[in-house]
């Protein structure tokens, strides 16, 4: 393979980290400090979509200034060879999502820790004026020693007044579906407390092992967010306290005046409550799992 194929712009491609349906992730080193990063680029098929290449601005613009432990920091965004691509810190570790179905075991006991290292990216974010608009557990990464941080911007809006949102035009809805608030289904001003809903259902299912809400069809899961009753988490995990069950279940009341009215009001609650009753203990093999996964990263 060539050097034209091998970078894009001053940065050699190293491996394919992910690949999805419109981008691909690479670690990949720049030429210019030695650094290793993570390159977002377009895959073929997108590269002269304009709303994905808005997507990639918007994610640069969201976060260019962003600098908290917590939170993925992006770096640039450039076009090389008309493949428009953002450089982002190079988190290590998998997304929240994968880890709940493939590896949650070696996870457990650090549980704590990592709701509050979301909790902060979270609180972070929206101190910048930002809701994220699409808080799942796909959108955390975890480090193998549970160090978290909160990525992917690209459909974050500005905190506006509510007068401001019924002065703009209405779009079609945004998010991902088993995490979306009511409010942000029924495309209404949204503000912090649309993230608190979608952060109850990410720790519900990072917790209870299982999404909150699930649907046959895409209509009958938004309509459980509407109508239905929120789920108990102690129910389906009953080593959870019930002073951590409620607080997942008023993070996903319907109303958003019953829930925390921001991230700092949970944090606060949080630290009053245990998440286990008794802490569960890391898997017999989970030194060997964590020396495995630091050589892989």
């Amino acid at each position: 393979m060539g050097r034209a194929r091998d970078y894009l712009g001053t940065y050699r491609l190293v491996r394919l980290i992910r690949a999805g349906q419109t981008c691909q992730v690479w670690e990949a080193v720049s030429d210019l400090d030695n650094q290793r990063y993570a390159l977002k680029a377009l895959q073929p098929a997108y590269r002269d979509d304009r709303q994905e290449i808005a997507f990639l601005k918007h994610e640069f613009e969201v976060a260019k200034d962003f600098d908290h432990p917590n939170v993925i920091r992006v770096y640039e965004f450039n076009t090389d060879r008309q493949v428009p691509f953002l450089v982002l810190e190079l988190g290590r570790g998998r997304n929240m999502k994968l880890i709940i179905r493939d590896q949650a075991e070696y996870y457990l006991h650090m549980l704590p820790k990592i709701i509050e290292g979301c909790a902060e990216g979270l609180m972070y974010f929206h101190k910048q004026g930002w809701i994220h608009c699409d808080i799942k557990p796909d959108n955390f990464l975890l480090s193998p020693n549970g160090d978290v941080k909160l990525i992917d911007f690209a459909i974050a809006q500005r905190q506006r007044s509510a007068l401001a949102w019924m002065l703009t035009l209405k779009s079609r809805i945004q998010g991902t579906r088993s995490y979306m608030s009511p409010e942000q289904i029924r495309r209404q001003a949204l503000d912090a407390r649309s993230d608190i809903y979608s952060f109850g259902c990410s720790l519900f299912e990072l917790v209870g092992g299982k999404p909150a809400f699930t649907g046959s069809t895409p209509t009958e899961l938004l309509n459980k967010h509407l109508q239905a009753a929120v789920p108990v988490l102690s129910a389906v995990n009953n080593n959870v306290t019930p002073g951590f069950s409620d607080l997942v279940a008023r993070m996903m009341a319907k109303d958003p005046k019953q829930r925390p009215q921001s991230m700092g009001e949970f944090l606060k609650e949080y630290a009053v409550v245990r998440v286990f009753r008794v802490l569960p203990k890391p898997p017999d093999d989970y030194e060997a799992h964590l020396k495995d996964t630091e050589e892989t990263a």
